[in-house]
Order: C-alpha cells, then structure tokens, then sequence
C-alpha cells in the first residue's frame, strides 16, 4: 500500500480528531505540549489498516480524548475489544498541571500517535505535560520498564572548588531527597509528589509520579529505579518509565501555585475530605486507647525502683516500613556489591560484614550485610533503622536505606572512603598519616558528634559503643560517628536506666555499666574519654602496661604518669614533637575527668565540647577512674578468692567483681 493511499485511508480519522480537539473549551489558543520522545517495539507484532485491531485503536484513542474522560484525576484508562483485537491504553498527565493543560496534551498527543508508532500494536509517548499509551497486552495496574529514556535538561555538571566533597554532598543530598519524596508518592492515593529543599547556597526542585493504578510497592520500586537511572552529578535530571518518572532541577519547573500545601515544601497530595474524615474516625480512639496504654504502664514502671531496658515496642518496629529512608530490593543491592563480592568487602564488625556498592545514578554506599548467625537480632536491626534515620549531623553516619527480605536484613548507608579510626591509630605503619593537628580536629568532631547525640538532636540516644572502629573518617578525615545497633532512647525526662543485657566493649565501657548494667550519657562520656587517650597515644586500652605496681589498661597507666606529671610519655611518638604540648596536656587532662569512677563526677559532653574549644577555663583535678579491666589471670585469681572465701558470706545468683585500683 502507498503512502498517499494509508494518507488518505488515516485522513478522515485524524480530522474528525482533530474538529475534538478544536473544540475543546479554552479561553486562548491551545500551547502545543513540549514533545519529549516516544517509544514503539521493535516486534513483528503489527496490525493493518483493514484489521478489527485497528478499529478497536482508533475507539480507545477517541474515548481518551473525550470531552467526558476524567482530567480532573489527570489519569483515564480504557480498554476495547475482545482477545487477540482487545486494545488496552491510558494516560497520565502530570500531577501539578491543570485539566486544561491535561486535556489539550492528550488530545495533542492521540492526533500524533499513528504517525509516530503507524502500525505498531505498542506505543509510549511522553510530553512535559502527559504521557500517552496503549497496548495490545494488559498494561493495567502492571509496572513496565521497556520502554525508558533518561534526560539531562540542563547537563551542565555541579563544579565546586571542592570537587571531592561538595559534589559528592550535592548528589546524595539530591538522592535523599529524591527517595523520600518517592515514599511520599508511593503512599498517595494520587501517586504524585513534589518537594522544595535548599541544599546549601542553592534550591533543589523535585518531582516524582506513578500511574496511580499501582500498588504501593510497585510504585516505590519504579521510583527507587527511575532515581539510580539519572546521573546526579549534574545541575537537572529526568528519567522516565511507561509507569512512573523522576525529575530534579536547580529551577522551578512545576506550577507551585498549585500546591496547597504549607511552606514545609512539600507536595503529596491525593487524599480526599473523605480519607481526611476516615483517618479522623479511625485515628482518634486509637491514638485516644494509646495515650490510656502510655498511663497504664507510666503508673505501673514508677512502682519500681529500677527502670530496666525494655523491649522495641511493635510501635518502633513499625517504623522501619516509614522511617526516613527507603526500603531496598535485595535484587538492586546485589547488583550494586556486584553479588557481595570480595573485592568491594570493605571490612568486617561483630554483626557482619560491610562491602562498598555503587548505584546506576552513580552514588557510593556502604552495605552492611548482617550475618544470620550474628548477635544482631531483629531488635538491634530495627533499633538501628529507627535510630539512626532520625539523625543528620555532620559527625555522623547517614542511613540511606535498608533491605529486610526473607533471612535478608541489610543496612545502606552513606560511603565513607577512609575506613575507620582503629585502621590508623593502632596500625604502626599508617599512624603517622593522622599527625596531632588532624587527631585533635578528630577529637572535637566526635565530641560535637555525641553532644548531638545526648543533646541537641529530637531524640536523647545512648550509644552505648563508641569505640576506634566505630568511628569512620571521610575524604577529608572528619570524624562519622557509627553502628547505632547497641543505642538506646531516652524519654525527655529520663537520665539513667537499667538493662540485664550488657552490650558494648569491654575496655571502653564504664564500670557501672560493665559490673551492674546501668547506662547514661556518662556511661558514653567515660567511653569518650577512653577514646581519647587512645587517640593521644595510639595504644589500645585493652592492651596490658607494666608499671611499678603491676600491669594496667590504658586508662591505669594514663593516670599513673599524669600523677607523676609525666603524662606526655603518653604521646604517639609518631607526632615527632611536632604538637602543642598545651593542647595535648589539655586533652590528656579532659580524658582524666571523662573517665573517672563516679559517673556524677564525669562532666556532661557540652562542658566537654566547652573545655576543647575554650583553652583560657581552669580544668577541675580529676578523680582516679574506675579500673575495672583485668587480666585473665586477675579474674582466675578473684575467682578462687570468692571461692576460698564463699564460707565467710553469702552470695546470690549474680556476678560481683571488686573494683580495686591496681
């Protein structure tokens, strides 16, 4: 058949199509919608023009471009036909346009779908204001990814005087942000969201959409995959699926004035007055019964004289579903450690292993994969995501995401490219890489971290073990606070609590914790102190010192020479004189007082913070700490002791170890 005759053949349709569209209710003249591109399979599945097939195209196309479909929604599907000649279509306008823009982009888009896609039983065409697209297979409520393209409306890179650090904060700032507006859109019964946020000197505009017939997950997952498409290292991105799309400009490019929402820069809309008045009716007795809960076991817990550590309520583990980072397909994961590959292991802690990865958008990441037969447990997993995607602070790690599928429970967090703390202060071949200028900036960001912590952050958090290789060091050697597996919330009142289940490190754990379980800000204060000195001296305080009185841990010996006042035999001899011996004599001192026995005598980390950064304040004489660490062979020895002298007293069902200075 020749062109002229198809031509003539198309020529009625396209103009009864286009008489539809001229008569569409407009106060101006319509603005061609920006055409993006369009996608038809490369299949011998085709149709002619003398087909049922063809017949039933030309019916849906027509009722998508009705005056009576549904652009109030900015979402219409149809289907007509019956087996091989049914035909499936919809579209998708995008969720801050008006139903004007809606309609005129449809009606525009159908007028050119048989000359883009002539013949072709599939087609996808993407404008900036819709999407069109229909199908001789069942494409509803389906998520489909043929069919994608990825755009850079503005490819100019992000350039920075810091190209190392800036650029790699302005890419996962963007990815953060991106990821929370996808859950945000996922959990809209419009599937549509957009958010505003300021990312240092400038403004980052977002949007992402998904055809509102998916199911949450689906939705989520579309999204998770349209945001590692794009290449976040530039100025603007877009990458687009036939069932959901992803944008992010350094512009306003969406209509703003059509959000209702507050200032807060965020736009999830889809819920109705009536899904309002549902929440209203099903919310308030249960928020109503929880309040009553919350009295119950308030007037119950003051009956005791001890508060001991409770289990994750239901409450808390819940949140992991809608805590601020996003849930991972384990699939995404294993492709991003290329299937947990030895060569991206990056190291390995108590819990599991922790490997590098690497999204498509480019993002670094690091995986921490918890072993099945770890101590971590269900509670520490969701303690851990709940605790730590609460919190952003430069001297901390950021949790982007987790993974919980079957025997799978993995946490992403942000890359940090210089391992941790221990990896250099303990190893004689790398100390000198961290000379004292870089350890005493070391020791401020991990005392402003935990200040944060205890502090100025929503929630009161014990971390309960800080140690060396629970502190990581990015490109520049700032400290990140990490492995929130063991920290514990505190109420707004609370300062103390019990626990029967002592977690942590020993060597770094104060003897009040260590001997009778009970934790506080001091506990991690003491746990400071002790990472100080190894800091200073670049010696483990689990290590055995011999002194004229016997072996001793770290913090022993500190106390020793600083008694004798010779405490800058402490020094890493790595520095080579080149310190401040009042800087270090200063720390040094502040160590002394964050580790001494009584925990009301240690200092609060804000007095610490304020002791580091104001040299001209008098520091108090500390008291001798706690010695509480012992050698195997002391604790054969106190238990022989106990047994020799079990006669003498009665004991109970629990352990007790004498504190003695040694």
């Amino acid at each position: 058949m020749s062109s002229c005759a198809s031509f003539f053949c198309l020529f009625p349709f396209l103009i009864r199509l286009t008489f539809a569209y001229s008569l569409s209710p407009t106060s101006a003249p319509a603005q061609i919608p920006k055409y993006l591109n369009h996608f038809c399979p490369n299949t011998s599945i085709t149709y002619s023009r003398n087909m049922t097939y063809f017949t039933n195209l030309k019916t849906l196309l027509s009722s998508l471009s009705s005056r009576n479909a549904l652009y109030t929604t900015g979402f219409q599907t149809a289907t007509v036909g019956q087996a091989s000649d049914q035909v499936t279509g919809l579209f998708l306008c995008r969720g801050d346009v008006s139903q004007e823009v809606c309609r005129n982009c449809v009606a525009f888009s159908v007028n050119e779908t048989l000359q883009r896609c002539p013949y072709k039983r599939e087609a996808v065409l993407y404008y900036d204001e819709c999407m069109l697209r229909y199908s001789h297979q069942n494409i509803l409520s389906t998520v489909t990814y043929n069919g994608n393209f990825s755009m850079t409306l503005n490819g100019a890179n992000i350039s920075s005087t810091n190209q190392n650090d800036q650029v790699h904060q302005f890419r996962d700032s963007v990815w953060i942000t991106l990821k929370e507006a996808a859950i945000d859109a996922a959990n809209s019964s419009r599937k549509f969201c957009t958010k505003r946020k300021a990312i240092a000197s400038k403004t980052l505009y977002l949007l992402v959409q998904c055809t509102p017939d998916l199911t949450t997950q689906d939705c989520l997952h579309c999204l998770q995959k349209s945001i590692n498409g794009m290449f976040l290292y530039r100025t603007g991105g877009r990458f687009l699926y036939p069932s959901c799309n992803s944008r992010y400009e350094l512009y306003s490019f969406y209509n703003e004035a059509a959000n209702t929402t507050p200032p807060a820069s965020i736009s999830c809309r889809g819920k109705s007055r009536n899904t309002y008045v549902i929440v209203i009716v099903v919310v308030v007795p249960i928020i109503a019964l929880f309040i009553l809960s919350v009295a119950v076991f308030n007037f119950r817990a003051k009956k005791t004289r001890t508060t001991y550590e409770r289990e994750p309520s239901t409450q808390e583990r819940a949140t992991i579903t809608i805590a601020g980072s996003l849930q991972f397909d384990f699939k995404e994961i294993e492709a991003a450690t290329n299937k947990f590959c030895e060569t991206n292991k990056l190291g390995q802690g108590g819990f599991g292993e922790v490997y590098k990865g690497i999204f498509p958008s480019r993002v670094h990441v690091a995986v921490k994969r918890l072993s099945k037969t770890s101590g971590q447990g269900e509670r520490e997993f969701a303690n851990e995501v709940v605790v730590v995607a609460k919190l952003q602070h430069r001297n901390l790690v950021r949790l982007l995401g987790f993974c919980l599928e079957r025997d799978e429970r993995i946490l992403v967090y942000e890359f940090v490219p210089n391992k941790s703390l221990d990896y250099f202060i303990f190893d004689p071949t790398m100390q000198n890489q961290l000379d004292w200028t870089r350890r005493y900036k070391i020791i401020g960001g991990i005392a402003r971290g935990i200040l944060y912590l205890h502090q100025d952050s929503r929630l009161t958090i014990i971390h309960r073990d800080l140690k060396a290789s629970n502190i990581l060091l990015d490109a520049n050697m700032n400290p990140k606070i990490a492995d929130f597996g063991m920290a514990r919330i505190f109420g707004m009142d609370q300062t103390e609590a019990n626990t029967r289940r002592v977690v942590g490190t020993y060597g770094y754990m104060s003897p009040e914790y260590a001997m009778y379980g009970q934790f506080s800000m001091k506990s991690d204060v003491y746990s400071f102190g002790v990472l100080v000195l190894e800091i200073i001296s670049g010696k483990k305080n689990s290590n055995l010192y011999q002194m004229d009185t016997g072996p001793g841990n770290l913090v022993t010996y500190t106390w020793r020479l600083w008694s004798n006042g010779s405490s800058l035999e402490l020094v890493d001899p790595s520095f080579h004189d080149k310190y401040r011996i009042s800087e270090v004599s200063r720390c040094i001192h502040i160590a002394l007082l964050c580790v001494q026995e009584e925990a009301e005598d240690r200092p609060t980390m804000s007095a610490v913070v304020q002791m580091l950064t104001t040299s001209s304040n008098a520091l108090p004489v500390p008291q001798r700490p706690g010695f509480f660490f012992r050698s195997r062979l002391e604790q054969a020895r106190l238990v022989d002791l106990s047994i020799n002298t079990s006669a003498l007293c009665s004991v109970d069902d629990g352990t007790m170890t004498p504190v003695t200075p040694r």
